[in-house]
C-alpha cells in the first residue's frame, strides 16, 4: 500500500474556525496535546495520510483500486443533500502532528509533520466531490465546515497504536438492532416479492452493491404515507429527506406496536405496517425512476447531474418533495395498497411545478427544496387535484 508522503518541510498551515484545547492530565504528564475544532472543507485536502493505516480505498496512484462503498456513498450523499449536516453526520478527521503552533489572528494551525489517521475516506470523498463539481462545489465548500482532532505527540509507536485503534473501532447501528430482532425480514420478503433475490441491509457491516439500502427504502416509503394512514397530527413530510435514522426508528415503532396485541390503537398500527409491506417494491421504483427522470431534459437545472442530454442523478432534495406528492395516488385494493397514478396524469406538470419551487422557493438550491414545507405543499396541490378529478 502506497502511503502519501508527508510535505518535504514537514510543515503544514490548516486554516481553521474554531479550535479549542482539551488536552487531559494524562497527555499533559505524557507531554501530549490535544485539540479539537472545525476547519473548512477545503483545509483538509492538502493534509498527507502516510501514517494512517488506510489510505483512501477508491483511488491509488492514479488508478481505481475499488468501487465506492456504501461509506464512500453516505459521505457523498451528505455532501449532495444535506451538507449544513455534515459536521454533524461525518465524524470529521483524526490528525497526528509532531508540534502545533496557533495563530488566532491568521486563524491558522501550523502544523509539524502532519498526518491524518483517520478520515481518510472523507478526505478521499471530498477531494472527488470538490473535483467533479465545479463551481457549485466551490460554493458548498466555502459554507461548509469539517470536525477535526489534532493530536501533538513525538511518540512514533503510540502514534502507529493510535492509527489502529481510531479505524477499527465501531458502534452497534440503529439498524443492526432492526436486523438483529428481524424486524427487517418481513420487509424484505416484501421486496423480494418485486425483485427475487434482493437483499435489504440489516447491519452496518453489509455495506455492498448486493444490498438494498433499507434505510432510504423506509425514507421513501415514509414519504409515501396517505394522510388516512398518518398517525403523527402534523402531516408533514420534509423530515423524510434527511432524516432517514429517523424514518428507520418509525417503523421500528410501527413493527413493534403492529405486533403488541394489548396496544389500544394496534389496528391503526397493523394497517400501517401492510402499507409499509405493500408497497415497498413499488417505492424502490418510484425513487429510481425520479433519481434519472428524463423529463428533466431542457429544465437547466444545474444541480442534475447528466451524461450529455441523457440526465443520469436528480438530487434527493429535488425528488422527495416529488415523492412525498405521490402519496396522494395510494389506494387500497383488493390486493392490498398501491400507488396508482390516475389515467390522465402527467408527470411533467409535476417536474414544471417542481423546477418552479426549486428556483423561486428554494433559491436553486437542492438542500433547501428538501427541507421547504411550502415545496412540498405545492407539489402535494398537484397531485391532490389529480386525485379529485380521477373517475
Amino acid at each position: 500500500m502506497t502511503k502519501d508522503k508527508a510535505p518535504s518541510k514537514g510543515l503544514v498551515t490548516l486554516p481553521f474556525h474554531s479550535v479549542r484545547h482539551i488536552s487531559s492530565p494524562e497527555d499533559v504528564q505524557n507531554d501530549r496535546k490535544v485539540y479539537v475544532g472545525q476547519m473548512p472543507l477545503t483545509a483538509v485536502l492538502e493534509l498527507p495520510t502516510h501514517e494512517n493505516v488506510r489510505d483512501y480505498l477508491v483511488d491509488a496512484e492514479g488508478k481505481r483500486r475499488r468501487s465506492p462503498t456504501q461509506v464512500h456513498k453516505a459521505i457523498r450523499d451528505t455532501l449532495n443533500n444535506s451538507p449544513e449536516n455534515f459536521t454533524v453526520l461525518n465524524s470529521g478527521v483524526v490528525i497526528v502532528a509532531h508540534s502545533c503552533e496557533i495563530d488566532e489572528a491568521a486563524k491558522v494551525l501550523k502544523l509539524k509533520k502532519p498526518s491524518i489517521i483517520n478520515g481518510s475516506q472523507t478526505q478521499g470523498v471530498i477531494r472527488d466531490f470538490l473535483n467533479e463539481n465545479g463551481e457549485a462545489a466551490n460554493d458548498l465548500a466555502a459554507t461548509t465546515h469539517l470536525k477535526f482532532e489534532v493530536i501533538v505527540l513525538e511518540d512514533d509507536d503510540l502514534i502507529a497504536e493510535i492509527s489502529i485503534a481510531r479505524n477499527f473501532q465501531n458502534d452497534v447501528m440503529t439498524i443492526s438492532i432492526a436486523g438483529r430482532l428481524g424486524q427487517l425480514d418481513e420487509l424484505e420478503k416484501a421486496v423480494q416479492a418485486h425483485r427475487p433475490g434482493a437483499k435489504l441491509q440489516k447491519s452496518e457491516t453489509k455495506l455492498s452493491e448486493d444490498y438494498i439500502k433499507t434505510e432510504r427504502l423506509l425514507q421513501v416509503i415514509t414519504a409515501l404515507v396517505p394522510e388516512e394512514l398518518w398517525l403523527k397530527g402534523d402531516f408533514n413530510k420534509v423530515y423524510t429527506y434527511s432524516m432517514k435514522t429517523k424514518c428507520l426508528k418509525e417503523f421500528q415503532d410501527v413493527y413493534r406496536r403492529s405486533k403488541d396485541p394489548s396496544d389500544p390503537e394496534r389496528e391503526k398500527y397493523q394497517e400501517l405496517y401492510q402499507f409499509y409491506l405493500d408497497v415497498a417494491g413499488q417505492a424502490l421504483e418510484i425513487y429510481d425512476e425520479w433519481k434519472s427522470h428524463q423529463g428533466f431534459q431542457g429544465t437547466g437545472l444545474r444541480a442534475i447531474q447528466r451524461d450529455g442530454r441523457d440526465i443520469t442523478d436528480v438530487p434527493d432534495g429535488i425528488i422527495f418533495p416529488i415523492i412525498a406528492a405521490y402519496s396522494a395516488f395510494a389506494r387500497k385494493t383488493s390486493a392490498g395498497w398501491v400507488i396508482r397514478p390516475p389515467e390522465k396524469f402527467n408527470d411533467r406538470d409535476l417536474i414544471q411545478v417542481a423546477k418552479s419551487v426549486y428556483q423561486e422557493i428554494a433559491h436553486s438550491n437542492p438542500w433547501n427544496m428538501g427541507k421547504s414545507r411550502a415545496c412540498y405543499s405545492n407539489l402535494y396541490q398537484i397531485t391532490s387535484i389529480y386525485k379529485k378529478l380521477a373517475p
